[in-house]
């Protein structure tokens, strides 16, 4: 009977034979996530032996993982912004680099002062309820076409306590869309379609396509988006539009054209320009 240490380090072979990055983590993760423990818990219990009663569902989600299904939709939770938020089909998994719009949008809190956020392609709602769990005077709508996803955001805001006021509706970008909001967040699909084949299979294998297509040269969502965007924002309020790599100043450009004029770049952490601002011209 193999002890959990062991069951853990026969993981990492298999995981780094097939692969996949960072083996080791993965192998800790979801062996504790099996035996229902903190993955540092198993420093503890490295010697004990592994349950013979979780043996099947861990060579479960060994499989799926050796198919590449990435570890946070077989674990069905995401962290992000310090918050732990259910994923499904229907939505994106939040990545690190999204953080980047959060930050933006915090920038823009003035304390006391009430705000209206719209997040449009919500998803799992992680950008609007990460926002609005660091701006308590703030509302926010959030809006994505799949209804399964919007099912999902609702649960996150019930579980993470800001139900009050975050609201999620199924919808298509901006239309029917009735009021204005001092911010607008999104994370629009902005992969070339021509580029998604050739992704890494944990995203372009498991990720909603809807989510990840851009059309030719990834800007359509842009291009749809912008026209929208004066009629929704209040005088003085900003969008902030999350874009991929290279991508900062044709997406500043097309909000111009829509006066939108640009207000800023924000880099994420790995020095890429992931985040335009723009503001309605006053």
């Amino acid at each position: 009977m193999p002890t959990i240490g062991e069951t853990v380090s026969d993981l990492t072979l298999r995981f780094a034979a097939a692969g996949i990055d960072n083996p080791r983590l993965d192998a800790r993760v979801l062996t504790a996530h099996v035996l229902d423990l903190p993955p540092e818990g198993l420093f503890s219990r490295a010697g004990d032996p592994f349950p013979t009663a979780q043996a099947a569902a861990l060579d479960a989600v060994v499989a799926r993982r050796l198919r590449r299904e990435p570890v946070s939709r077989i674990r069905g939770f995401r962290e992000f912004y310090g918050l732990d938020f259910q994923i499904g089909p229907a939505t994106l998994d939040p990545r690190p680099d999204t953080e980047t719009i959060v930050e933006a949008a915090l920038r823009l809190r003035v304390p006391g002062k009430a705000a209206q956020i719209l997040d449009l392609g919500t998803g799992s709602g992680c950008i609007l309820l990460a926002i609005l769990s660091a701006w308590p005077e703030a509302r926010g709508v959030g809006i994505d076409l799949a209804a399964d996803a919007v099912e999902v955001a609702r649960g996150n805001a019930n579980r993470l306590g800001l139900a009050q006021r975050a609201t999620f509706v199924q919808g298509d970008w901006c239309e029917g869309l009735i009021g204005r909001f001092d911010v607008i967040v999104s994370n629009p699909p902005y992969i070339p379609d021509g580029d998604i084949p050739s992704l890494e299979p944990e995203v372009c294998d498991f990720e909603p396509p809807a989510a990840l297509r851009g059309g030719k040269d990834g800007l359509d969502a842009y291009r749809a988006l912008a026209p929208q965007f004066p009629a929704r924002l209040e005088a003085g309020g900003t969008v902030l539009l999350e874009v991929g790599q290279g991508q900062a100043q044709d997406v500043a450009e097309i909000l111009a054209a829509h006066e939108l004029p640009h207000a800023a770049f924000y880099e994420d952490l790995g020095g890429v320009t992931r985040v335009v601002a723009a503001s309605v011209r006053v």
